[in-house]
């Protein structure tokens, strides 16, 4: 909490907003929030609305009353939209049928012509309502019959991330792909424990959540040493940045910061909507917190150091990049490792391919394990995330001067919490209690004074780089669930994970036949 808000002074909402996160929050009052926000959810589903773009919807929605709520403030007033636009939420709230719906489509694209913080929310914004009746109790019944500035800016927050929440675990709409589960977010940012000095970056941010936890921590542990500016950096969004390639998931990643008290809507972005891999980055990082999406990008050229294209369509000149290689998820990595600062630190989820896979993987890994120091990689179960199929794991390195004739990695510690653990969304959720081994483990107040354990073991470089392609998909532990038939896994967790399983292969071996696929076209276009 900060000292304004601790002292019951009028928090800026300039910001749209209310107060920076916290975890502690009203249960009782979150709940009824998130229960009528996600009320109307099943409604606009029958008429053609998908999960997602109900919470888009309500984005716009409740930005503008907010916006109203500030602007109409007695005490401190503070004009958020352009006065020129002439948008009044006393107006839209009178009108019904065509007349709501043609307010409504002007009033979204006039904000998505902005080029501040206010145009990414409403950027390419289109009205995906079309029932004029629903759209009436959206404005008038579901929003307009609350207060939510008085509501306070813990509340709202919460029950955004709650709203997105339960938009991620609707499987038809896709949504998971974007919300990395926050129980993970926690325990990497616990251990990376940022500071007011870092600046922080998520080259993928998705839904925000990355950056949220990482204000969360600051304002947590650090909110009564800020200093005056550090304060008006981090509430300003200069503290922490994001990058998003899909303009809806910007503008959702958008709204989450307002309403945790991130950004002015008159400021520069928070949020910058472009390709992440496209360009080399203009400015570093002292942190970078990020889970990239999973996938082989279509369309692309990727030219790296070697001189050598993998081409398709869309070009990505790197020459910043070790290797060519049309795999997101290694071109994901060597973005976050020109990213980083001197002694800057990363913590990046990747696939288990990006551990094992050969050619442009096995120079990545070889030149990762030289150049930068990597410390630590968490094993991660399967059935934790919301997209589905997903093997995956969390690589922390960090960035150190450039050092001639000796590699930076002295020791990769593995800590394997996938090996015998079971985990559902529904049946058995991750929960925070579960990673507190690891982070226990981790000993981010001196790594060097670690200890092994059964699931917790150290490799040294010259073995690594031994391993047949500098495999890193290192396993040591045996499943108990293969050898003791009354081990107690339930039958459906089983079952999932098995399909968990069969998915990431199938992944993996798409994966491979693309990148068959992209040499086979190169050769041709040569010949």
């Amino acid at each position: 909490m900060t000292a304004e808000m601790s002292r019951g002074k009028p928090v800026d909402i300039e910001r749209v907003a209310c107060g920076y996160p916290r975890h502690v929050s009203n249960a009782a009052e979150l709940r009824r929030l998130v229960d009528k926000l996600w009320s109307y959810c099943d409604v606009l589903r029958d008429a053609g609305v998908s999960a997602i773009d109900y919470v888009e919807q309500l984005s716009f929605i409740l930005f503008l009353k907010m916006a109203d709520e500030r602007q109409q403030n007695f005490m401190n007033p503070v004009q958020i939209l352009p006065p020129e636009l002439d948008i009044s939420w006393e107006r839209l709230a009178k009108l019904d049928g065509v007349a709501l719906e043609e307010e409504y489509r002007r009033i979204l694209s006039e904000l998505g012509k902005e080029t501040t913080n206010l145009g990414v929310v409403f950027r390419k914004a289109q009205n995906r309502i079309q029932e004029p009746a629903l759209l009436r109790k959206l404005v008038v019944d579901l929003i307009g019959s609350e207060n939510w500035s008085s509501i306070g800016g813990d509340l709202n927050g919460d029950a955004y991330e709650g709203l997105l929440q339960k938009s991620a675990s609707d499987v038809k709409s896709g949504a998971g792909q974007y919300f990395t589960p926050r129980t993970l977010i926690h325990a990497m940012v616990n251990v990376m424990r940022p500071s007011p000095a870092d600046t922080i970056i998520d080259p993928a941010c998705g839904t925000g959540g990355f950056l949220l936890a990482a204000v969360e921590y600051l304002t947590h542990h650090h909110g009564d040493s800020m200093t005056p500016a550090q304060r008006r950096a981090l509430s300003d969004g200069r503290t922490v940045r994001g990058v998003e390639l899909v303009d809806g998931t910007a503008r959702l990643a958008t709204m989450n910061m307002f309403l945790h008290g991130i950004g002015q809507a008159t400021g520069e972005p928070v949020i910058d909507v472009h390709d992440a891999l496209a360009t080399k980055p203009s400015r570093t990082a002292s942190m970078v917190l990020a889970n990239p999406p999973f996938g082989k990008k279509s369309s692309i050229t990727v030219v790296g150091d070697d001189g050598r294209a993998e081409r398709e369509d869309v070009a990505y000149n790197r020459q910043d990049f070790w290797v060519t290689t049309t795999n997101k998820q290694l071109n994901f990595v060597q973005h976050i490792a020109s990213l980083l600062a001197i002694d800057g630190r990363a913590a990046v989820v990747v696939p288990d391919n990006v551990l094992f896979e050969g050619g442009a993987g096995e120079t990545i890994r070889r030149r990762l394990l030289n150049e930068y120091d990597v410390h630590t990689l968490l094993r991660l179960p399967t059935g934790i995330f919301y997209a589905g199929g997903v093997k995956a794991n969390v690589l922390f390195f960090d960035r150190k001067r450039a050092r001639p004739n000796r590699p930076w990695t002295d020791r990769l510690w593995v800590y394997d919490f996938r090996t015998g653990e079971h985990f559902t969304l529904k049946q058995r959720p991750l929960r925070d209690e579960h990673l507190q081994s690891f982070i226990d483990a981790f000993n981010a107040d001196d790594r060097s004074a670690r200890v092994e354990s059964e699931r917790f073991k150290a490799y040294a470089y010259d073995d690594l780089v031994a391993r047949d392609k500098v495999n890193l998909d290192i396993t040591w532990l045996k499943d108990p669930s293969l050898t003791d038939a009354d081990d107690g896994v339930p039958p459906e967790i089983i079952a999932q994970e098995i399909v968990e399983d069969l998915t990431a292969a199938l992944a993996e071996f798409t994966a491979v036949a693309d990148a068959l696929a992209a040499r086979a076209a190169e050769v041709a276009a040569r010949n």
